[in-house]
């Protein structure tokens, strides 16, 4: 991490809205002292919790099934990464007292942070743990003096910690969900398939992708996939031998013509699998071969 947790020189806190054109927009709001001290307490522990959590983070893969809670890390220039960046580096951010009145369109709040250095660090909780109470839906009361009064005023629950926080080189992740929503990561899968299997028409050209792409834009999953694919650096190592022995023993069936291989839109999934090494076979008994899917993977 990038920055120096026990020399915090300046906090600010603001929160992130959904527009009326369907876009994003990230505004400031001033806060008391108190209030960014707490803030500064949260963004400690959430450091603390993913230090105990690993200190080795692994990459964030868009096609993982992650755990509620994991530390990972994105590198900020990562093309998943784009919308947190554009908070992060952003510049004159417009302020509004008033914002905290209309929390309906409210998908995250977030604190900014400079250390000695002029070192920045972005905090960021997505909104449905950010909890708006008001008193005509019930009826609060707090002690005033030695009278109990009736509390009228909209009150913020603040959480304990963060579900990411940013430094200027990497997003450091520590509720994967909390990272996909704020960062319209579902949003964004589906329209980077094109991309996606641009960069694989290059790497594995033994492959007629046409079907892949059809399929990928309509299953998400599919999509995800790609994202992930496209992330190995030894594709273009993969014969059209290896790419057959692999799909056979796991089942996948690809037609392979001239040296190009053809995926039907029915293996497209599993074909996915065996590319993103997902699919794979044991024979732990001779002879008696088991093929398996791994709904998450990790490098040994």
């Amino acid at each position: 991490m990038q920055f120096d947790f026990h020399d915090i020189q300046n906090c600010e806190f603001g929160i992130g809205r959904d527009t009326a054109g369907g876009g994003q927009e990230f505004l400031f709001v001033p806060a008391v002292a108190e209030v960014q001290n707490a803030l500064r307490e949260m963004s400690e522990r959430t450091w603390a919790l993913m230090n105990a959590n690993d200190q080795n983070p692994p990459n964030y893969n868009p096609a993982e099934k992650h755990s509620s809670t994991e530390h990972l890390i994105l590198p900020l220039a990562d093309q998943h990464a784009s919308s947190m960046r554009t908070l992060h580096e952003a510049i004159n951010l417009p302020t509004d007292a008033q914002a905290l009145q209309d929390t309906d369109p409210m998908f995250c709040y977030f604190a900014r942070f400079r250390d000695g250095q002029r070192r920045r660090l972005t905090a960021l909780r997505r909104s449905t743990q950010f909890k708006g109470v008001v008193s005509s839906r019930g009826w609060l009361v707090r002690q005033f003096g030695d009278e109990v009064v009736l509390l009228e005023d909209r009150v913020f629950k603040l959480d304990a910690d963060f579900d990411l926080l940013i430094d200027d080189q990497y997003v450091h992740i520590w509720r994967p969900s909390g990272f996909e929503f704020a960062g319209r990561l579902q949003e964004a899968i589906s329209p980077a398939v094109p991309d996606n299997v641009a960069v694989l028409r290059q790497s594995m050209a033994i492959v007629q992708w046409d079907n892949v792409e059809t399929y990928a834009m309509d299953h998400p999953r599919a999509a995800r996939y790609l994202a992930s694919i496209r992330q190995f650096e030894n594709l273009d190592q993969i014969t059209e031998q290896s790419l057959s022995a692999a799909c056979a023993s796991t089942n996948v069936d690809i037609e392979i013509e001239n040296g190009v291989a053809t995926i039907e839109s029915g293996q497209v999934m599993g074909f996915l699998e065996v590319l993103d090494r997902r699919r794979y076979q044991v024979e732990l008994a001779p002879g008696q071969p088991e093929r398996f899917r791994a709904p998450s993977r990790a490098a040994l």
